[in-house]
């Protein structure tokens, strides 16, 4: 028992130390708290932080690190952020909204193409 008694303090302390997630920059904090009424999406309606914005699919993972590189390094405002963020998520949005609402121009489209291509190789065979 009292053997058991240490290695369950040993573990206890550990797991306390270790269960410590690492202390968060301020900046981090910053986006985490920092709350957007994005209209766009499946964000449509919720408020959501930026943080979570950031590291949403409509944000392209080479302009996410981008951001975070130059807010961290204090080369952008809460703000600025903010506003790219924001901008980024609603063109993304819109334009995968206006994807699947268009399915039906480009159709309509290769239909003329081979009526075009198989009225070129006619005349071909005529001669």
């Amino acid at each position: 028992i009292t053997v058991k008694t240490p290695n369950q303090d040993t573990v206890t302390a550990a797991g306390k130390e270790g269960d410590d997630p690492p202390k968060e920059e301020p900046w981090q904090t910053a986006l985490k708290t920092t709350v957007v009424d994005i209209e766009a999406g499946e964000f449509k309606g919720h408020k959501v932080s930026l943080w979570d914005l950031l590291h949403s699919h409509y944000i392209p993972e080479e302009n996410r690190k981008e951001l975070l590189e130059l807010y961290e390094a204090g080369e952008l405002t809460l703000e600025q952020v903010k506003t790219v963020v924001s901008t980024i998520v609603t063109r993304a949005a819109a334009a995968a909204a206006a994807e699947r609402a268009e399915p039906a121009a480009p159709v309509n489209e290769p239909r003329a193409e081979p009526v075009a291509t198989e009225a070129e190789p006619t005349p071909l065979h005529r001669d």
